[in-house]
């Protein structure tokens, strides 16, 4: 029997079959065995072939291959990582300003795992209502920034209802994934397109000005008008999982667009000579932001290569 992979407890796997029931299921025990590196060897949004038994549960037996997903490790560089989701129409990822603060090496990093692995990314700016003068002016530079690179964005107040209904229209029908910081309001946000969700919602450190965990699992959402949300716990780092150093690039794609035009066709944008990449930073063709970001997981990279 098949079925899809709707809730993930860490222990129990909950399997919507093809017949519309959900089943809760085990993982067989050899799934472990087969050079899985993750912590999970089945993500939210797989399909997945399962054996019932007489008790009213199943094994897991067979995964299906894989559309895409999104994967990442820890940023202290172990060898754990983690698929956060499988088979992901549209990703967004949860961005504020303030409350708590949403670094761009952040935003980078996921992108270019989403990149890595073929999923699609929009960007929500919520809390609008909440932002300075300042913020704001720096918020829709961001947006602008994204949006130029083929980002597109939205900004939101789930407070205001601002923003809402054409968020509405873009997950109608689809698998969407929605990630971020803790705090950033995923949960209200949720809450907000679909009423009967009932998602826990926290508040944000006083100490830290970061936000509390509310989300423990990963689990889909089915939409009133078609489509699930995929909610995830929300991450404070991004580390990225099996890029190669010279490869990176590829996953900028505005760094990828003027690495053509590069001197050497090895050229890996940090001070080799007649660099195409660097004459674009230089020039601001491309943002100095995004550039600094490429570099941290270029050091990354080397600096795992050199543990190993």
């Amino acid at each position: 029997m098949k079925g899809l992979v709707i809730k993930n407890t860490g222990s129990w796997y909950l399997v919507r079959t093809d017949d519309g029931r959900d089943i809760e299921c085990k993982v067989k025990g050899n799934f472990r065995l087969k050079g899985l590196r993750t912590t999970n060897p089945i993500a939210v949004g797989d399909r997945v072939v399962i054996v019932e038994n007489n008790e009213g549960t199943a094994l897991i037996t067979e995964i299906e291959n894989r559309r895409n997903y999104i994967i990442r490790r820890s940023t202290n560089l172990s060898k754990q990582a983690h698929i956060l989701a499988a088979n992901i129409d549209l990703c967004f990822l949860i961005v504020t300003i303030d409350q708590p603060v949403t670094s761009t090496v952040f935003i980078d990093r996921f992108l270019a795992a989403a990149e890595a692995y073929r999923v699609p990314v929009n960007l929500i700016f919520n809390k609008i209502d909440i932002y300075t003068e300042d913020e704001t002016e720096y918020m829709n530079a961001l947006a602008g920034m994204y949006d130029y690179i083929g980002y597109p964005s939205i900004r939101i107040s789930v407070l205001n209802n601002v923003g809402i209904e054409v968020l509405q229209k873009k997950i109608e029908g689809k698998v969407t994934l929605f990630s971020g910081h803790s705090g950033v309001g995923k949960s209200t946000l949720i809450n907000a397109l679909i009423p009967d969700a009932s998602l826990k919602t926290g508040s944000i450190s006083g100490y830290h000005g970061k936000g509390m965990h509310t989300t423990t699992f990963s689990e889909m959402i089915e939409l009133p008008q078609g489509g699930f949300i995929i909610d995830t716990p929300g991450i404070k780092g991004f580390g990225t999982v099996d890029m190669e150093k010279n490869e990176i690039f590829h996953f900028f794609p505005e760094i990828f667009h003027f690495s053509k035009d590069c001197r050497f066709n090895n050229c890996i944008h940090i001070n080799e000579p007649d660099c195409a990449v660097r004459d674009a930073v230089e020039k601001h063709y491309i943002s100095e932001s995004r550039y600094k970001s490429y570099l941290s997981m270029m050091e990354e990279e080397i600096d795992e290569k050199y543990r190993k």
